[in-house]
């Protein structure tokens, strides 16, 4: 008989946090944090503003909306910043 996970205290309830997760936090947060870097270092506003969203949603998102969110965020960046 198979016990039931339980639910950690420190997680809001309905929060999973599994591996993808964690491995889609870590590597598009790590690349927010270039882009925000290089966005201070540079004076470039949409490098700045795109790293720091990044981050915040490596916090708040799924796996999957992290990375569709991260591409568009990295697109728009990309954009804006050619076309300023």
């Amino acid at each position: 008989m198979m016990e039931e996970p339980t639910q950690t205290p420190l997680l809001p309830p309905g929060f999973h946090l599994d591996s993808g997760t964690l491995f889609a936090s870590l590597i598009w947060g790590s690349i927010g944090v270039g882009y925000m870097i290089y966005g201070k270092k540079q004076r470039s506003g949409p490098a700045f503003a795109g790293g720091i969203t990044m981050i915040v949603a490596s916090y708040f998102a799924s796996a999957v909306w992290m990375s569709v969110l991260s591409v568009a965020i990295m697109a728009g960046v990309y954009y804006w910043s050619r076309h300023e």
